[in-house]
């Protein structure tokens, strides 16, 4: 199928906009809680009617400020509370959200500050602070800088003293479905980031046709999501505006280092999550019981759960003897698994990367199913996903109810549909190359079944094609390989070459369980271990786990072990995690020649 589509299940209001949300809310819903904050350490709800109040204050303190109707203003935090509150702070006071990464270098403030033209800022912690103001002389645009940790809101709180909620009605009132709503920079895993300039109608037409059509995740006063993105990335802003339309609790956690104590505090009903989340709570969860003695037992347990998720998919279902074990097995592994994520929950939505069909599997079988979607930030997130109900493991799902997906003739997805950005800030040239002929082009490429469930294989730009001719799509494999609990990274390298190679970092976090397990050294690290027999045997067991998925002239022939894992402060990932494969194979050209030697 080269083209197909999805009616709209939400009609996005003409004049209308996003801080319509909050208000709809306290007026509809004034006692449910639309979000919850930690106080001394213990989650506690906030309603309808306070978040609003809580909003009108931080805007009237904008307004006060000279904050004007279509001024951008710059948001440096990590994932808290305030984050949301102060996004619909500033749509409230007219103005555009430009999100910055609490991690960016002063480059990339400078320019993304810079380049949007920002009049203010507000940053969270005091090197947020510092590393604006180690720019600001080349920022004359930008007025104003707060500081949440340093008595930000309390400070806008008392600035807006003498604003009334009349004004603050007024200017809530101005901006319309096709006005920017936020400018997010891409992540730029080539060349300087890009602002895509996204509307309250890309938000509306993105979350409210999410909302519908997945209606039984989203029960006002039952449901709740637990949000531990990065809000300076489009997915983390999917997760925070889709469950204020529902109206469902929202909880927000700065990062996932304790991930599992906040999901058993929490509670949610459901998890967002990229894959690499997934992939930890599944090797950790292996790893665990592999220290305990009960590795042989996991190890049946998910071959057990993978067997009957796939089962689901067939005429006859699984057989009685299947549903026997798999009920053994639920007493013993998956309810526990369960708990983990936090108890409550049933699904789960994942973006960012493939998943992977084995593990999307072993997630269903132990009864929490992933729910994969692809999308970008020229989408507004999520444009395809899979429905609750009619879910297709290894595809992307179907588009987004509203919008087009089209396969052109060399494979390319492209896109249509009211969720789009509207273009790129200071941007035109940029913007008529992407959306050529009113489509949006991905820059991915994918098929549709005859269903129109989409499939992702790879990205235009990141097609090798060896030195024999062969085209090559690295994200098949590389992501195969990435699914080891030891493999960090995985890059595939061997544009021109006579074959496929690999570089391959280690993950620190499993190595000291492994480098036990198997009589190495006390605090060996991947770099006095890359020549080491066990673990070289061991990474080329996880490659042959993903040659198996292409043909043999798509296979990793030779790899390379690293010393060092890929970062961000290496500069070798991306702030969501994608890999720069520019300055990965310029960093590590002696490496990538030392494949290929004789």
């Amino acid at each position: 199928m080269r083209e197909f589509s999805l009616p709209a299940l939400y009609e996005v209001p003409a004049d209308g906009n996003l801080t319509d949300i909050v208000r709809r809310n306290a007026a509809q819903h004034p006692d449910v809680a639309v979000m919850a904050r930690k106080v001394g350490g213990v989650w506690q709800d906030v309603t309808a009617t306070t978040f609003l109040a809580e909003v009108h204050a931080a805007a009237k303190g904008l307004i006060a400020s000279g904050i004007q109707p279509g001024d951008r203003v710059g948001l440096m935090s990590r994932t808290r509370y305030e984050w949301t509150l102060l996004d619909f702070a500033i749509w409230s006071a007219g103005a555009v959200t430009v999100p910055v990464y609490e991690t960016s270098s002063p480059e990339q403030v400078q320019w993304i500050l810079g380049d949007s033209g920002a009049t203010a800022c507000i940053v969270e912690l005091d090197n947020h602070t510092a590393t604006v103001e180690s720019v600001r002389e080349t920022l004359p645009a930008l007025k104003h800088v707060w500081q949440i940790e340093a008595g930000g809101l309390e400070e806008l709180g008392r600035l807006g003293q003498g604003v009334t909620d009349a004004t603050v009605d007024e200017r809530s009132s101005q901006a319309r479905a096709d006005d920017p709503a936020t400018i997010v920079y891409t992540s730029g895993t080539t060349g300087r980031p890009k602002g895509c300039v996204l509307t309250h109608r890309s938000f509306f037409a993105e979350c409210g046709n999410i909302v519908e059509r997945l209606r039984p995740l989203f029960r006002t006063g039952e449901c709740s999501v637990l949000l531990f993105l990065p809000l300076a990335h489009v997915f983390g802003r999917l997760v925070q505006i889709a469950p204020m339309m529902a109206p469902i609790k929202l909880g927000c956690v700065p990062d996932i280092k304790n991930l599992t104590d906040e999901l058993a505090a929490f509670r949610p009903t459901l998890i967002l999550g990229v894959p690499r989340v997934f992939e930890k709570v599944y090797n950790s969860a292996r790893a665990k019981a592999q220290a305990d003695g009960k590795g042989k037992i996991f190890d049946k347990a998910a071959d057990t759960a993978i067997t009957y998720s796939k089962a689901l998919d067939t005429p006859a279902g699984p057989s009685l003897g299947l549903k026997i074990k798999y009920r053994t097995f639920d007493k013993l592994v998956y309810s526990k698994l369960r708990a983990v994520l936090g108890g409550k929950g049933e699904y789960a939505i994942s973006g960012g990367a493939p998943l992977g069909e084995r593990l999307g599997h072993f997630f269903r079988g132990i009864g929490f199913t992933v729910l994969e979607g692809y999308g970008l930030t020229e989408s507004c997130a999520a444009t395809a996903f899979n429905p609750w109900d009619r879910q297709k493991i290894g595809t992307v799902g179907q588009p987004l109810p509203g919008s087009v997906i089209r396969i052109a003739d060399d494979g390319e997805v492209l896109l249509h549909g009211e969720h789009l950005f509207k273009g790129y800030w200071n941007n035109e040239a940029a913007t008529a190359d992407a959306l050529a002929d009113g489509w949006f082009h991905t820059g991915d490429i994918g098929t549709l079944d005859e269903d129109g469930y989409l499939r992702i294989t790879g990205r235009k730009k990141e097609i090798i094609v060896t030195a024999g001719g062969k085209n090559v799509a690295p994200a098949v494999i590389e992501d195969r390989i990435r699914a080891h609990a030891l493999v960090a990274e995985c890059m595939v390298v061997g544009d021109g070459r006579p074959f496929v190679g690999a570089l391959v970092t280690i993950d620190e976090e499993f190595l000291g369980r492994w480098a036990a397990d198997h009589g190495k050294p006390a605090g060996a690290t991947a770099a006095s271990l890359r020549d080491d027999p066990d673990l070289i045997a061991a990474i080329q067991a996880a490659v042959d786990d993903g040659n198996a998925a292409v043909s043999k002239a798509e296979s990793v022939r030779k790899f390379r072990i690293l010393s060092s894992q890929f970062s961000e402060d290496s500069g070798h990932l991306t702030p969501s995690l994608k890999l720069k494969r520019n300055v990965v194979a310029k960093d590590y050209a002696d490496e990538i020649e030392a494949i290929y030697a004789k």
